[in-house]
């Protein structure tokens, strides 16, 4: 009998799992001197993440100074040294912001967007994401991040969409008749950014301020357990289109519950109550289903 048990209501509640917290983010001890392409290995995930992660350091350039990113710090480890990851991990930094794969992803593509604003990279979203100016600069980063997740939903995906298969079609037909290819004349093809989601979450686990950009689907290796699907698949994930908050809307917000909702399926809308384990099987069948599209 597949149950999550009783039903609990939490003024906060917590999307990731103890021994998601309890790690320490480990950086190489020699930094990857590669060049950072986000188009040649976008999105590379680690073929075997941690099912546990363990404890660690990070040494800053100055031998004395020693700063333990540990448990909900673990994100600052990246912030504070992007260029001691491999491209499988960080995907591009600048001065101002890092771009991640997520250790523990959620969905096949799971991204996250870290501010290096020292004034802003340790408030609550909500209260980090009320000022203009950031919240600019946020938006205009999630929007480029969106696009690249979708190109490489495309790349990962495309053989098996119909729509992208009907376009590619009428292209090699075109070149076969040595015909000049007109975009306006050819089939549309998927929309891949409709596939994309994006947000923070009302109550994040991690202390740095961070903004998920993911693959709709849910179908990562990481999702294990009921609040990481509703962590995704509720109002819990609020998108950074939707700021600056009304006082009300962030009391709606963080009122609690969304974690112990229904498990609704994202594509076909059947509820499965709280039987994570049904629905788990039914979003293997949903996934190869929506890659088809």
């Amino acid at each position: 009998m597949d149950t999550e048990g009783p039903r609990k209501v939490h003024v906060a509640q917590d999307a990731t799992t103890g021994e998601e917290i309890s790690g320490t983010t480990i950086p190489p001890s020699t930094p990857d001197k590669e060049k950072r392409n986000a188009f040649t290995e976008l999105l590379s995930p680690s073929k075997n993440p941690p099912s546990e992660p363990t404890r660690s350091t990070v040494t800053r350039h100055d031998p004395t100074a020693l700063t333990t990113f540990a448990g909900r710090a673990g994100l600052g480890a990246y912030i504070h040294a992007p260029q001691s990851f491999p491209s499988s991990r960080v995907i591009s930094f600048d001065e101002s912001f890092v771009t991640i794969n997520d250790l523990y992803p959620k969905s096949s593509i799971h991204t996250l967007l870290l501010p290096r604003d020292p004034t802003k990279q340790l408030l609550h979203p909500f209260e980090a994401l009320q000022d203009p100016e950031f919240l600019s600069t946020i938006q205009e980063e999630v929007r480029k991040l969106r696009v690249l997740v979708a190109k490489e939903l495309q790349r990962r995906f495309g053989k098996y969409s119909t729509k992208e298969g009907s376009r590619e079609a009428a292209m090699e037909k075109a070149l076969e008749e040595g015909k000049e290819i007109n975009e306006a004349s050819l089939p549309q093809g998927r929309d891949w950014s409709k596939d994309v989601i994006s947000g923070v979450h009302t109550h994040p686990s991690m202390s740095h301020v961070h903004v998920h950009v993911l693959s709709v689907d849910r179908h990562g290796e990481c999702m294990r357990h009921r609040k990481h699907y509703n962590s995704f698949a509720t109002d819990f994930l609020v998108d950074v289109g939707e700021f600056p908050l009304s006082e009300e809307e962030i009391i709606r917000r963080k009122k609690g519950g969304w974690l112990d909702r229904d498990l609704v399926c994202w594509r076909c809308g059947r509820n499965y109550k709280n039987k994570f384990k049904a629905l788990k099987h039914h979003l293997e069948e949903e996934f190869e289903e929506w890659k088809k599209e």
